[in-house]
């Protein structure tokens, strides 16, 4: 069987990582002598490799995040309240290993959203699954789900990840009933799956966007009590961001 054949047929085994470390691992083999179990090895690692990667690309495109984000890039120039200490807690994911929630509370340009995006990929790099909605967006989906009566299968999507982030919550108030499928999907999650919110308002403050107050409570209980809460204060990263920016076209 020549070489051509022996790469079409791992193809079409869909071994895609044996197929294309193939020629590099048997030129190595030749060069350094190796036995058939070492090159066994080899192909069976690349292969291992490639297919660990797919996984990862594909649980990166399943949780809609928005950017590639990376905590390798936040900004620790900027004035903010945010300590290397908790900077890390939040980077082990101790908490979503837990089923613990996280709530990222601060004003608008401090970095919250890019914190949580940063979070779902590397999650979704550490073989966990994430889905990111703002949660205008996760209000928006809620009411087609309960208009076309898919609510059900709505609802088993926003459970099934290991980490779901809804970004700025407390935009706007909610109703009766989008209170009560936020409660129950929480609820579902507080079992076992961890849920982050990034928000302006401390949990303290939730009642103010939420009509019912004992649907707030039942909410409130959800993140107040076992959830890691982190409050970042300091400077918008936005004029900053904007001056350097000009900064930079000017130079």
């Amino acid at each position: 069987m020549s070489m051509a054949q022996v790469r079409h047929l791992m193809q079409e085994l869909r071994l895609h990582g044996m197929a294309n470390s193939l020629e590099k691992n048997l030129e190595e083999a030749r060069k350094d002598d190796w036995t058939l179990e070492e090159l066994m090895d080899a192909l069976l690692q690349a292969e291992a490799e490639f297919r660990d990667r797919r996984k990862v690309q594909n649980r990166i495109r399943a949780s809609k995040l928005r950017q590639q984000a990376s905590f390798e890039d936040y900004d620790f120039t900027a004035k903010r309240s945010l300590t290397k200490a908790q900077l890390k807690e939040i980077y082990s994911l101790k908490w979503l290993e837990a089923g613990r929630p996280l709530i990222l509370v601060g004003q608008t340009g401090v970095g919250k959203s890019f914190l949580a995006q940063a979070t779902g990929l590397h999650a979704c790099q550490n073989g966990k699954s994430a889905l990111f909605l703002s949660m205008s967006h996760f209000l928006e989906q809620v009411a087609l789900a309960r208009s076309t009566g898919t609510y059900l299968k709505f609802r088993e999507k926003m459970i099934k990840p290991d980490l779901l982030v809804l970004d700025d919550f407390g935009m706007r108030k909610f109703t009766v009933m989008e209170a009560e499928d936020l409660r129950e999907i929480c609820e579902e999650r507080s079992y076992g799956k961890s849920t982050m919110i990034t928000t302006q308002l401390p949990i303290s403050h939730w009642a103010e966007v939420l009509p019912d107050p004992v649907l707030a409570e039942a909410i409130k209980d959800r993140f107040e009590g076992p959830g890691l809460v982190v409050t970042i204060t300091g400077e918008s990263y936005r004029p900053r961001k904007a001056k350097v920016a000009a900064e930079e076209k000017a130079g």
